[in-house]
């Protein structure tokens, strides 16, 4: 599978920290990879330039060995020498046209969308070679992975959906929902229009990562 189909296909996107606290990080995104786990993001602002590089390698090695694809968040300059296929930035994070100066073509961004201005600017974006590769939609609900950021609600991964399907034949341009949401929520999530979430402590914080992974995709399937 090339890595534009791979992205595309993903369904189940993991976002986690070094995991200092548990010291087990490479035992971890193992795990997440053989629940089903598409893509693994490292976003951890404590980490310096050289820690996180470090913990990219190991990141790097795992996805490999289970022929899936891993991302970094914000860090232009740490993806690029990182050699990350997937590269993750917020609305006030590097602007996408300087990012796309310091990546490979072939480096899959994403942006982060919190209205319905900046959903349709996404879309609009992702016309052309260069333009974005996914965008996730959230917060759906509160969480304390963003402290102060106001949940959008469903409405807004309603809204999402259907703007992908007003911009024409041939835009196959994925996209997530992310923000607070678990196995009590993921079917409302579906059901509201998304076929692909990103969720952090649904996997992170549960005793089996594998068993929580494949009950999420479970979820999605279900509905």
């Amino acid at each position: 599978m090339t890595q534009p189909d791979a992205l595309a296909s993903a369904r189940l996107y993991l976002c986690t920290d070094a995991r200092k606290q548990q010291g087990d990080f490479e035992d971890f995104v193992d795990a997440a990879f053989e629940g089903g786990v598409d893509i693994i993001q490292l976003r951890d602002k404590t980490l310096e330039a050289a820690e996180e590089l470090e913990m990219l390698a190991v990141l790097r090695s795992v996805a490999q060995r289970h022929g899936r694809l891993w991302a970094v968040n914000d860090r232009a300059d740490v993806a690029s020498i990182s050699g990350a296929p997937v590269f993750h930035i917020g609305q006030k994070d590097l602007p996408l046209t300087a990012a796309r100066t310091l990546l490979p073509n072939a480096t899959g961004i994403g942006l982060s969308t919190h209205t319905t201005e900046q959903i349709d600017a996404a879309v609009a974006t992702s016309q052309g070679p260069l333009g974005l590769d996914y965008f996730c939609v959230g917060p759906v609900w509160a969480t304390p992975t963003k402290p102060g950021r106001a949940a959008v609600g469903l409405d807004l991964v309603t809204y999402a959906a259907e703007a992908v399907k007003r911009s024409g034949d041939g835009v196959t341009l994925p996209w997530f929902a992310i923000g607070g949401i678990d196995l009590s929520n993921v079917e409302q999530v579906v059901k509201a229009g998304a076929s692909r979430i990103v969720v952090v402590r649904a996997i992170t914080a549960a005793p089996d990562p594998t068993a929580a992974a494949k009950s999420l995709l479970e979820a999605l399937d279900s509905v």
